[in-house]
């Protein structure tokens, strides 16, 4: 069963490589959807596949990489999109 997520992801998540880092773990989880910065210093996410690998990706952005911190990760289930691929947008 395919799931989409979309939301926000605040703390120090700008200016780490986060952006490029979620679309990395996208990619490898073979997930669809897109990552920007905000102008408020937060991280809006949009992402949809299969339900194992939502999850994990989800699991992820709560925890970020090391040069980030992660303080707060707000997710909401949301209808499917049908983007193809995965992509930092800017």
């Amino acid at each position: 069963m395919q799931i989409c997520l979309h939301g926000f992801v605040a703390g120090k998540v700008q200016g780490v490589g986060f952006r490029r880092h979620v679309q990395d773990q996208a990619d490898r989880l073979a997930l669809n959807g897109w990552v920007r910065n905000l102008p408020d210093g937060r991280v809006e996410v949009l992402v949809e596949g299969e339900t194992a690998a939502v999850r994990e990706l989800e699991a992820w952005l709560a925890q970020g990489l090391q040069a980030a911190q992660v303080d707060e990760l707000a997710l909401a289930s949301q209808p499917l999109q049908g983007i193809s691929g995965f992509v930092v947008r800017r």
